[in-house]
């Protein structure tokens, strides 16, 4: 489609997380390419806020949501009050946006979010239970999620001016991490992940890094505070030294410490997408369904390692056709033995 004229400010959707943020970059800068005098402005999180403060991007400020059922979950708190949203609105609508952008879901709730922005044009997908925008595509769950927001931001005339989704690292971010890497080239074990399902056994990752120590590389283990339990488990099960660095990072130091890492092995979460997005080589453990949506693109210096397990491991549901209440792992099945010969073999390409 052609571009929208008159476009001077722009609205862009997107609350959630780390690696959904870093899969929406290249939607992102085409908006930036098509529109370049124009403000965009992101709606999302708090910690949106303080990771791109004076961040080299696309996005010129961002606006936090308020906690609303289906946009923002902050943690399982309770929704802000009405009078809350309210506010919130009333002031979106004095921004006067130009063209407002969805890239969250479906649209069951984000497409009534959106509309009532009141912009001039609002743009986003459509599952068949939510509400129609002015130009919209169809919401297909198993997408590549950078194809589907390229495809998303088209409506609008953005064409493609990157697929690898990049991040720049600040001076403040190093120096945020300086203190807690080591002198030496370190790999990063990243165990965690949201989502159970997503986690690769403890012994595994254990292997890993002992594999990395003889040859010569440190091994740093990184996650959130509540993330340490299982940092903590899988140094015990190594059988040669590691650093364990769970919680001592902020988003800020974290992306530092990736950039400088060697390689990172990671389960399929959103420090796995930063470290890609800052050049460092990965190797990624994913599920199927995850890989149809967020597997890198290129092989080089990211290897992917897929579960094909499509069955619950406890009752035996397929999870591709339905849920289940189930969180045992679905990428245990993944062998260790290939992992760490990706693994050192990207060493051997890359230090």
């Amino acid at each position: 489609m052609k571009k929208i004229s008159g476009v001077k400010k722009i609205a862009v959707l997107r609350s959630n997380a780390i690696g959904d943020y870093v899969v929406c970059l290249p939607a992102l800068h085409a908006l930036r390419a098509a529109y370049p005098q124009a403000e965009i402005t992101l709606l999302g999180q708090h910690w949106h806020a303080e990771f791109l403060k004076n961040r080299p991007g696309p996005i010129d400020r961002v606006e936090v949501v308020p906690c609303m059922k289906g946009i923002y979950a902050k943690g399982g708190a309770d929704p802000d009050s009405p009078e809350a949203v309210e506010n919130f609105f009333g002031r979106m609508v004095k921004e006067e946006f130009d063209l407002a952008v969805q890239l969250y879901g479906g649209g069951r709730y984000s497409n009534p979010f959106v509309k009532r922005l009141g912009a001039g044009c609002a743009i986003g997908m459509k599952s068949p239970d939510a509400e129609t925008l002015d130009r919209w595509v169809p919401y297909v769950f198993y997408h590549y999620e950078v194809l589907r927001y390229l495809e998303v931001v088209a409506l609008a005339g953005a064409k493609p001016v990157e697929l690898e989704p990049k991040i720049p690292v600040l001076k403040e971010d190093i120096f945020e991490a300086l203190p807690f890497l080591p002198q030496a080239p370190f790999a990063i074990l990243h165990p965690g992940a949201s989502d159970p399902r997503r986690r690769w056994p403890a012994e595994k990752f254990a292997a890993v890094g002992d594999a990395l120590k003889k040859q010569g590389v440190q091994v740093m283990i990184t996650g959130s505070r509540e993330e340490r339990p299982i940092a903590r488990t899988v140094r015990g099960l190594m059988k040669t030294e590691a650093l364990n660095r769970a919680g001592d990072f902020s988003l800020k130091g974290l992306i530092a410490a990736l950039r400088k890492a060697s390689l990172v092995v990671s389960n399929d979460t959103g420090p796995l997408h930063l470290a890609r997005a800052t050049g460092t080589p990965t190797v990624g453990i994913y599920w199927i369904g995850n890989a149809l949506n967020a597997s890198p693109l290129s092989v080089t210096r990211n290897r992917t390692h897929i579960s094909w397990r499509l069955n619950c491991p406890v009752c035996g549901n397929n999870c591709i056709q339905s849920d289940c209440p189930h969180k045992d792992s679905f990428v245990a099945d993944v062998r260790r033995e290939d992992v760490i010969h990706s693994a050192l073999q990207s060493l051997r390409m890359f230090t």
